[in-house]
């Protein structure tokens, strides 16, 4: 028998996605990466070999822009944006089969993956508490 917080977590592992995992599909050409936030905050920074495609645009453009056989994971700014929640509810309500990338671009350069800026590309280098690769000398480790 399936709880219902069991039922919960299974669909929502099932809608999200990791930023590394999102990485390893974009690189396999696996997904369209889809940028969900306003044309500002696109020109600021966004993922390299991101779709710019705010959300209000998504019920009229997608269809043209993105081929309905297509996985779409979608980003906003961080885990403090519910923007691309909005934006995975467009493209689920237009049938395409969609991912929410959890952590946003925030996470995605936290994690020391590059972002696209007006110069190019720049990598900001991985926060330590993101990626766990920091040690902490002389203590120990809470069990």
């Amino acid at each position: 028998m399936q709880t219902d917080a069991a039922a919960f977590y299974l669909a929502k592992i099932q809608h999200e996605i990791d930023v590394m995992d999102v990485a390893d599909a974009l690189a396999g050409g696996e997904i369209v990466l889809v940028d969900s936030r306003r044309r500002e905050s696109w020109d600021h920074c966004h993922v390299p070999g991101a779709v710019h495609l705010p959300t209000a645009d998504i019920q009229h453009h997608a269809p043209q822009l993105i081929a309905q056989n297509r996985k779409v994971v979608v980003y906003s700014w961080g885990p403090g944006c519910n923007g691309s929640t909005y934006a995975a509810l467009a493209f689920a309500e237009l049938g395409y089969s969609v991912r929410e990338m959890m952590g946003g671009i925030e996470y995605w350069a936290k994690n020391g993956l590059p972002v696209a800026i007006a110069d190019g590309p720049l990598r900001l280098g991985a926060n330590p508490l993101v990626t766990a690769k920091i040690s902490f000398p002389g203590k120990q480790r809470v069990q």
